[in-house]
Protein backbone atom coordinates (compact mmCIF):
# COMPACT_ATOMS: atom_id res chain seq x y z
CA UNK A 1 0.00 0.00 0.00
CA UNK A 2 1.39 3.41 -1.08
CA UNK A 3 1.63 6.79 0.84
CA UNK A 4 -1.76 8.49 1.02
CA UNK A 5 -1.13 11.59 -1.74
CA UNK A 6 -2.24 14.53 0.25
CA UNK A 7 -4.09 17.10 -2.91
CA UNK A 8 -4.56 21.33 -2.16
CA UNK A 9 -8.35 20.13 -3.24
CA UNK A 10 -8.79 17.86 0.43
CA UNK A 11 -8.89 21.36 2.32
CA UNK A 12 -11.68 21.87 0.63
CA UNK A 13 -13.63 19.24 1.79
CA UNK A 14 -14.45 20.62 5.24
CA UNK A 15 -16.05 23.35 3.69
CA UNK A 16 -18.01 20.99 1.05
CA UNK A 17 -19.67 19.18 4.28
CA UNK A 18 -20.47 22.71 6.05
CA UNK A 19 -22.08 23.86 2.95
CA UNK A 20 -24.02 20.66 2.57
CA UNK A 21 -24.87 20.17 6.04
CA UNK A 22 -25.73 23.89 7.18
CA UNK A 23 -26.93 25.14 3.62
CA UNK A 24 -28.02 22.74 1.66
CA UNK A 25 -29.69 20.64 3.35
CA UNK A 26 -31.65 23.36 5.48
CA UNK A 27 -32.81 25.01 2.38
CA UNK A 28 -33.88 21.14 0.46
CA UNK A 29 -36.13 20.91 4.27
CA UNK A 30 -37.52 24.64 3.42
CA UNK A 31 -38.59 23.50 -0.17
CA UNK A 32 -40.27 20.24 0.95
CA UNK A 33 -41.81 22.03 3.58
CA UNK A 34 -43.05 24.88 1.43
CA UNK A 35 -44.37 22.94 -1.18
CA UNK A 36 -46.62 20.13 1.39
CA UNK A 37 -49.16 20.46 3.79
CA UNK A 38 -49.13 18.43 7.41
CA UNK A 39 -49.84 15.25 5.68
CA UNK A 40 -46.96 15.64 3.45
CA UNK A 41 -48.43 16.25 0.37
CA UNK A 42 -47.96 18.30 -2.60
CA UNK A 43 -49.62 22.16 -2.10
CA UNK A 44 -49.33 25.86 -3.08
CA UNK A 45 -51.63 26.39 -0.72
CA UNK A 46 -49.21 27.47 1.75
CA UNK A 47 -48.44 30.66 -1.18
CA UNK A 48 -52.32 31.39 -1.78
CA UNK A 49 -52.71 31.81 1.92
CA UNK A 50 -50.15 34.15 2.93
CA UNK A 51 -50.88 36.39 -0.34
CA UNK A 52 -54.81 35.93 0.30
CA UNK A 53 -54.37 37.88 3.85
CA UNK A 54 -53.96 41.51 4.02
CA UNK A 55 -52.62 41.29 7.08
CA UNK A 56 -49.50 39.06 5.56
CA UNK A 57 -49.55 41.63 2.46
CA UNK A 58 -49.83 44.91 5.68
CA UNK A 59 -46.56 43.21 6.94
CA UNK A 60 -44.68 42.56 4.03
CA UNK A 61 -45.33 46.20 2.62
CA UNK A 62 -43.99 47.76 6.53
CA UNK A 63 -40.90 45.53 5.90
CA UNK A 64 -40.05 46.29 2.44
CA UNK A 65 -41.14 50.11 3.68
CA UNK A 66 -38.89 50.02 6.73
CA UNK A 67 -36.19 48.55 4.55
CA UNK A 68 -36.54 50.77 1.50
CA UNK A 69 -36.70 54.16 4.06
CA UNK A 70 -33.28 52.78 6.04
CA UNK A 71 -31.35 52.14 3.21
CA UNK A 72 -32.23 55.62 1.79
CA UNK A 73 -31.43 57.07 5.22
CA UNK A 74 -28.13 55.32 4.99
CA UNK A 75 -27.08 56.36 1.88
CA UNK A 76 -27.39 59.84 2.28
CA UNK A 77 -25.57 60.22 5.22
CA UNK A 78 -22.84 57.51 4.03
CA UNK A 79 -21.71 58.91 1.09
CA UNK A 80 -20.76 62.20 2.48
CA UNK A 81 -19.14 60.80 5.07
CA UNK A 82 -17.15 58.09 2.53
CA UNK A 83 -16.34 61.07 0.54
CA UNK A 84 -15.20 63.43 3.21
CA UNK A 85 -13.00 59.91 4.29
CA UNK A 86 -11.54 59.40 1.18
CA UNK A 87 -10.43 62.94 0.53
CA UNK A 88 -8.71 63.50 4.03
CA UNK A 89 -5.43 62.96 5.10
CA UNK A 90 -4.08 59.43 6.18
CA UNK A 91 -3.58 59.80 9.48
CA UNK A 92 -7.17 61.24 10.02
CA UNK A 93 -8.76 58.83 7.73
CA UNK A 94 -7.17 55.93 9.72
CA UNK A 95 -8.99 57.29 12.97
CA UNK A 96 -12.10 58.11 12.21
CA UNK A 97 -12.11 54.44 10.09
CA UNK A 98 -11.43 52.85 13.78
CA UNK A 99 -14.24 55.40 15.08
CA UNK A 100 -16.76 53.74 12.48
CA UNK A 101 -15.82 50.00 12.58
CA UNK A 102 -15.16 49.61 16.80
CA UNK A 103 -19.17 49.60 16.99
CA UNK A 104 -19.36 46.78 14.80
CA UNK A 105 -17.05 44.99 17.41
CA UNK A 106 -19.61 45.32 19.55
CA UNK A 107 -22.34 42.33 20.00
CA UNK A 108 -25.60 43.31 17.86
CA UNK A 109 -28.11 42.82 20.42
CA UNK A 110 -26.01 44.75 22.57
CA UNK A 111 -26.06 47.69 20.51
CA UNK A 112 -29.79 47.68 19.38
CA UNK A 113 -30.23 47.67 23.80
CA UNK A 114 -27.74 50.56 23.94
CA UNK A 115 -29.49 52.67 21.60
CA UNK A 116 -32.26 51.42 23.44
CA UNK A 117 -31.52 52.82 26.60
CA UNK A 118 -30.42 56.26 24.93
CA UNK A 119 -33.88 56.50 23.08
CA UNK A 120 -35.12 56.69 26.53
CA UNK A 121 -32.63 58.56 28.54
CA UNK A 122 -33.92 61.50 25.30
CA UNK A 123 -37.53 60.69 26.81
CA UNK A 124 -37.00 61.68 30.34
CA UNK A 125 -36.30 64.78 29.83
CA UNK A 126 -38.59 65.71 27.19
CA UNK A 127 -36.53 65.29 24.17
CA UNK A 128 -38.18 62.78 22.38
CA UNK A 129 -41.30 60.40 22.68
CA UNK A 130 -40.62 57.29 22.83
CA UNK A 131 -44.29 55.68 23.17
CA UNK A 132 -45.66 57.52 19.81
CA UNK A 133 -42.58 56.59 17.34
CA UNK A 134 -42.64 53.21 17.44
CA UNK A 135 -42.21 52.83 13.57
CA UNK A 136 -39.60 55.93 13.88
CA UNK A 137 -37.89 53.84 16.98
CA UNK A 138 -37.34 51.25 14.39
CA UNK A 139 -35.59 53.59 11.37
CA UNK A 140 -33.55 54.87 14.13
CA UNK A 141 -31.97 51.51 15.46
CA UNK A 142 -31.65 49.96 11.86
CA UNK A 143 -29.98 53.36 10.54
CA UNK A 144 -27.11 53.28 13.37
CA UNK A 145 -26.58 49.12 13.17
CA UNK A 146 -26.24 49.36 9.17
CA UNK A 147 -24.08 52.65 8.61
CA UNK A 148 -21.12 51.18 8.43
CA UNK A 149 -22.25 48.58 6.55
CA UNK A 150 -22.88 51.45 3.83
CA UNK A 151 -20.04 53.83 4.72
CA UNK A 152 -17.49 51.18 4.42
CA UNK A 153 -18.48 49.76 0.51
CA UNK A 154 -18.54 53.38 -0.64
CA UNK A 155 -15.31 54.59 0.44
CA UNK A 156 -13.29 51.38 -0.50
CA UNK A 157 -14.54 52.38 -4.22
CA UNK A 158 -13.89 56.55 -3.30
CA UNK A 159 -10.46 55.77 -2.05
CA UNK A 160 -9.77 53.47 -5.04
CA UNK A 161 -10.67 55.88 -7.56
CA UNK A 162 -7.77 57.15 -10.12
CA UNK A 163 -6.77 61.08 -9.14
CA UNK A 164 -5.66 61.25 -12.39
CA UNK A 165 -9.02 60.73 -13.50
CA UNK A 166 -10.07 63.72 -11.52
CA UNK A 167 -7.21 66.25 -12.40
CA UNK A 168 -7.90 65.13 -16.47
CA UNK A 169 -11.50 66.46 -15.22
CA UNK A 170 -10.13 69.51 -14.41
CA UNK A 171 -8.16 70.05 -16.93
CA UNK A 172 -10.74 69.28 -19.33
CA UNK A 173 -12.99 72.06 -18.16
CA UNK A 174 -15.16 71.14 -15.18
CA UNK A 175 -15.60 72.66 -12.17
CA UNK A 176 -15.73 70.77 -8.88
CA UNK A 177 -19.53 69.98 -8.83
CA UNK A 178 -19.22 68.97 -12.37
CA UNK A 179 -16.39 66.30 -12.30
CA UNK A 180 -18.32 64.86 -9.00
CA UNK A 181 -21.42 64.10 -10.99
CA UNK A 182 -20.42 63.32 -14.43
CA UNK A 183 -17.17 61.23 -12.58
CA UNK A 184 -16.92 60.62 -8.99
CA UNK A 185 -20.56 59.73 -8.48
CA UNK A 186 -20.57 57.45 -11.70
CA UNK A 187 -17.65 55.51 -10.76
CA UNK A 188 -18.45 55.35 -6.99
CA UNK A 189 -21.68 53.76 -8.43
CA UNK A 190 -20.71 49.88 -7.78
CA UNK A 191 -19.77 50.74 -3.99
CA UNK A 192 -23.14 52.51 -4.05
CA UNK A 193 -24.47 48.95 -5.51
CA UNK A 194 -22.87 46.84 -2.83
CA UNK A 195 -24.21 49.08 0.28
CA UNK A 196 -27.74 49.25 -0.70
CA UNK A 197 -27.49 44.99 -0.45
CA UNK A 198 -25.68 45.17 2.95
CA UNK A 199 -28.43 47.52 4.31
CA UNK A 200 -31.70 46.54 1.97
CA UNK A 201 -31.46 42.55 2.79
CA UNK A 202 -30.89 42.54 6.51
CA UNK A 203 -33.00 45.16 7.24
CA UNK A 204 -36.32 43.43 5.79
CA UNK A 205 -35.45 40.76 8.59
CA UNK A 206 -34.05 42.44 11.28
CA UNK A 207 -36.60 42.11 13.31
CA UNK A 208 -34.42 41.72 16.82
CA UNK A 209 -34.59 45.52 16.59
CA UNK A 210 -37.77 45.92 15.67
CA UNK A 211 -38.74 44.04 18.65
CA UNK A 212 -36.30 45.92 21.08
CA UNK A 213 -37.25 49.59 19.58
CA UNK A 214 -40.47 49.22 18.57
CA UNK A 215 -41.38 47.35 21.50
CA UNK A 216 -42.79 44.66 19.23
CA UNK A 217 -45.50 46.61 17.91
CA UNK A 218 -44.03 46.96 14.60
CA UNK A 219 -44.03 43.57 12.24
CA UNK A 220 -41.55 42.81 10.16
CA UNK A 221 -41.44 39.73 7.68
CA UNK A 222 -38.84 38.29 9.48
CA UNK A 223 -40.84 38.20 12.82
CA UNK A 224 -43.84 36.60 10.75
CA UNK A 225 -41.39 33.61 9.84
CA UNK A 226 -40.42 33.41 13.54
CA UNK A 227 -43.45 33.90 14.94
CA UNK A 228 -44.91 30.72 12.49
CA UNK A 229 -42.13 28.31 13.39
CA UNK A 230 -42.63 29.09 17.17
CA UNK A 231 -46.47 28.45 17.15
CA UNK A 232 -46.37 24.80 16.88
CA UNK A 233 -49.19 23.98 14.96
CA UNK A 234 -49.41 21.06 12.30
CA UNK A 235 -49.39 23.63 9.42
CA UNK A 236 -46.98 26.29 11.37
CA UNK A 237 -43.80 24.92 9.59
CA UNK A 238 -45.32 24.53 6.03
CA UNK A 239 -46.38 28.21 6.38
CA UNK A 240 -42.92 29.80 7.71
CA UNK A 241 -41.39 27.92 4.89
CA UNK A 242 -43.35 29.37 2.61
CA UNK A 243 -42.68 32.98 3.77
CA UNK A 244 -39.32 32.24 3.97
CA UNK A 245 -38.66 31.09 0.39
CA UNK A 246 -41.13 34.15 -0.47
CA UNK A 247 -37.78 36.24 0.99
CA UNK A 248 -35.51 33.67 -0.47
CA UNK A 249 -37.03 34.68 -4.08
CA UNK A 250 -37.31 38.64 -3.13
CA UNK A 251 -33.20 38.22 -2.01
CA UNK A 252 -32.04 36.62 -5.71
CA UNK A 253 -34.28 39.15 -7.52
CA UNK A 254 -32.36 42.13 -5.77
CA UNK A 255 -28.92 40.44 -6.23
CA UNK A 256 -29.69 39.69 -10.04
CA UNK A 257 -31.07 43.05 -10.19
CA UNK A 258 -27.91 45.19 -8.46
CA UNK A 259 -25.81 42.39 -10.41
CA UNK A 260 -26.97 44.05 -13.82
CA UNK A 261 -25.44 47.27 -12.28
CA UNK A 262 -22.22 45.94 -11.41
CA UNK A 263 -21.30 43.70 -14.48
CA UNK A 264 -20.06 45.65 -17.12
CA UNK A 265 -18.01 47.96 -14.47
CA UNK A 266 -14.14 48.35 -13.77
CA UNK A 267 -14.16 49.51 -10.92
CA UNK A 268 -12.41 47.35 -8.90
CA UNK A 269 -12.94 46.69 -4.96
CA UNK A 270 -16.72 47.43 -4.69
CA UNK A 271 -17.59 45.25 -2.37
CA UNK A 272 -16.86 45.68 1.80
CA UNK A 273 -13.17 44.14 1.80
Amino acid sequence: MGPLKFSRKNLGIPYALFMLVFVLFPLVLIVFYAFTDANGHFTISNFTDFFSRSSNLYVLLISFALAVLTTAICLIIAYPVAYILAKSGAKTRNVYLLLFILPMWINFVLRTAAMKELLFALDSIGIYNVTDWYFVNTVIGMVYDYLPFTILPIYTVLIKIDKNVMEASTDLGANGFQTFVRTTLPLSVPGIISAVTMVLLPSTTSYVISDTLGNSKVTIIGKLIENQFNIGTADSWHTGSAISLILLFFIFGTMLLTGKFTENSNTRGSGLW
